[in-house]
């Protein structure tokens, strides 16, 4: 097994450009988009390491912050009982990543969800499309200039007053 300490300076000595934190209490690594790929196949593969299981794969939207978007993967070393987390930053008027798809089979079905909430494209994913939403929608919903939706909420306060308006099926 390797401790935290050993961890850190292997990927210091290893990617000297990787920014190191902590994110409640686990590991966390801010690396460039460009150098993505080979860090998590270094994690990956590397034997005293086995980051083998990528468990979450989401976006982030920073409106008013540069870079505007940000791709957090959580790692984990079952053989190390550790995990680990990535940042990478993406910019607004390029919002492209490398896909981990091929690499972390799990990493599929998130990057077409973080695609399609966020608008990140994942390059080198085999089949980026739309997972949620239709199609045709227009814009990205989890991003935060996306525009809310024009009802409330239905409660046992108002349902009456929002069900009246809605098209239910008819029998």
């Amino acid at each position: 097994m390797i401790d935290r300490a050993t961890l850190v300076a292997q990927v210091q000595a290893q990617f000297p450009t990787v920014i190191v934190g902590d994110e409640s209490g686990d590991l966390a690594l801010t690396v460039g988009r460009m150098h993505l790929t080979e860090l998590a196949g270094w994690l990956r593969d590397e034997p005293d390491l086995q980051f083998t299981f990528l468990n979450n794969l989401c976006g982030v939207d920073y409106l008013g912050r540069e870079p505007r978007f940000e791709v957090v993967i959580h790692l984990t070393s079952i053989t190390n009982v550790m995990r680990i987390a990535l940042h990478v930053g993406v910019p607004e008027n390029d919002p492209t990543v490398p896909s981990l798809a091929r690499m972390f089979p799990t990493a599929n079905y998130q990057e077409r969800e973080t695609y399609d909430m966020f608008g990140i494209i994942f390059t080198g994913h085999p089949s980026l499309e739309r997972i949620l939403m239709p199609e045709d929608w227009m814009g990205h919903p989890q991003r935060k200039d996306h525009p809310l939706g024009y009802e409330d909420v239905a409660f046992t306060h108002n349902e009456d007053l929002i069900y009246a308006n809605k098209p239910f099926a008819k029998e």
